[in-house]
This record gives C-alpha cells, sequence and structure tokens, in this order.
C-alpha cells in the first residue's frame, strides 16, 4: 500500500508559477511509476506527466510540454511538479498516483494503482 498527499495548490495569475509537492508514504519501493494528473469541471482526468523512478525517464502531456517539470527526491520520499508559464486552462484539482507494478510508465491512468486526494490549482486571468 502506498499513501498520497499533495500539497502546493493554490490561486495564480496567468503567466505565474507553483510548485505541488506530493509526499508518499507506506511500501514506496514498490512506486516504480508516479505521475501528476489533472481534471476539471465536467471534464474527464487527464496525463500531465509521469516519472520512472528507476532512471528519471519523464512522460509530458504535449499541452504542458515546456512549461511544467516533474522530479523526485527518493530520500525524501516525495514527488514535484513545478509549473511555469501557468494559463486558465491549467485551472483544475491535480492529482498524484503511483504505480504498484513494474512495466510500462507513462500518462495512461489504468497504469496507477494508487492515488492522491487532490489539490486545486486555479488560474485567472
Amino acid at each position: 500500500q502506498v499513501q498520497l498527499v499533495e500539497s502546493g495548490g493554490g490561486s495564480v495569475q496567468v503567466g505565474g508559477s507553483l510548485r505541488l509537492s506530493c509526499a508518499a508514504s507506506g511500501t514506496t519501493y514498490s512506486s516504480y511509476c508516479m505521475g501528476w494528473f489533472r481534471q476539471a469541471p465536467g471534464k474527464e482526468r487527464e496525463g500531465v506527466a509521469a516519472i520512472y523512478r528507476s532512471g528519471g525517464f519523464t512522460y509530458y502531456a504535449d499541452s504542458v510540454k515546456g512549461r511544467f517539470t516533474i522530479s523526485q527526491d527518493s530520500a525524501k520520499n516525495t514527488l514535484y511538479l513545478q509549473m511555469n508559464s501557468l494559463k486558465p486552462d491549467d485551472t483544475a484539482m491535480y492529482y498524484c498516483a503511483a504505480k504498484g507494478s513494474r512495466g510500462n510508465c507513462g500518462l495512461n491512468i489504468p497504469f496507477f494503482d494508487y492515488w492522491g486526494q487532490g489539490t486545486q490549482v486555479t488560474v485567472s486571468s
């Protein structure tokens, strides 16, 4: 079992930045892949970024490439999402997720077994 707690969300103006954090606890060695997802009101949940913990290979949605950066601090069991040049379309609830088995990593929601409760990001113009 893995427990995930997100933090760092908030309200920011267009062009601003936020850094989200996800603290992982429990059987964290089994989290081979971790990711960030978001869901805006009335829309489906979508993948934002993911990282393969061994090696650090990263995946990004086209909509955030060049603006968002996913990273990890293995010693602290913490996942981060640095978000720059924020746009109103980035407004959503952001969720951290972990995949508890070996194999593929990416932005495919069914890959992931454990989810946090989410942190709200609001970008206003």
